[in-house]
């Protein structure tokens, strides 16, 4: 039942229309997945981004994913975030960015200190963690008792000096706007500064 050419060579109808069939369901199965396709690109952190960080681009990842109705609560590349957009609550490795965590610079509730560790600090005290800062004014010939001057600050970045010598790590904290002055008096009083990771919340 086929046609033979010059050479002797043979074409079975049934092998074409078998590999159109083959074919044809292929294309098909691609053009129903596709119409299917319910994924949106978003935005996620690379590494953790710390609250009040400023939101930069090179720290942003795009994923495709699958969210249907709460696409809407998540940074889109769409919706690319404002020059002067900072996050109001840390964002870890991988996590999608939450709209309700982008805020704008004016609308910042915590700013940046530097504080001088005194010593080694504890392995708990990295980026993305919360520590007490306790601070002891003072005194002749000593100092007062310590006391907790600002709760529960994040932990921006770690930095450890180079060269012998040096001064121990030098943390960037995120605390509320309101305890700023507290702080920064204390450091400049000379105070006994200290970080204690923070007891998590019950």
């Amino acid at each position: 039942m086929g046609w033979r050419g010059r050479r002797g060579r043979s074409i079975d109808v049934r092998l074409v229309v078998g590999v159109l069939l083959v074919v044809g369901s292929v294309v098909g199965v691609w053009a129903i997945v596709g119409g299917l396709d319910r994924s949106v690109e978003v935005y996620a952190a690379r590494d953790t981004i710390t609250a009040g960080s400023k939101l930069d681009h090179d720290d942003l990842q795009v994923v495709r994913v699958v969210l249907g109705e709460r696409a809407a609560h998540y940074l889109s590349v769409e919706s690319d975030p404002a020059a002067d957009a900072v996050l109001a609550r840390t964002v870890g490795p991988g996590e999608l960015v939450p709209l309700a965590a982008v805020d704008e610079v004016g609308d910042a509730t915590t700013a940046a200190v530097v504080v001088a560790s005194r010593g080694a600090l504890a392995a708990a005290v990295q980026p993305g963690a919360m520590v007490d800062v306790w601070a002891a004014d003072a005194v002749d010939r000593g100092f007062a008792p310590p006391v907790v001057l600002v709760p529960g600050a994040e932990v921006a970045s770690v930095r450890h000096p180079d060269g012998p010598g040096a001064d121990g790590p030098l943390v960037e904290l995120r605390i509320d706007r309101e305890r700023v002055p507290l702080l920064l008096e204390a450091l400049a009083s000379g105070d006994t500064i200290d970080l204690v990771p923070a007891r998590p919340a019950d």
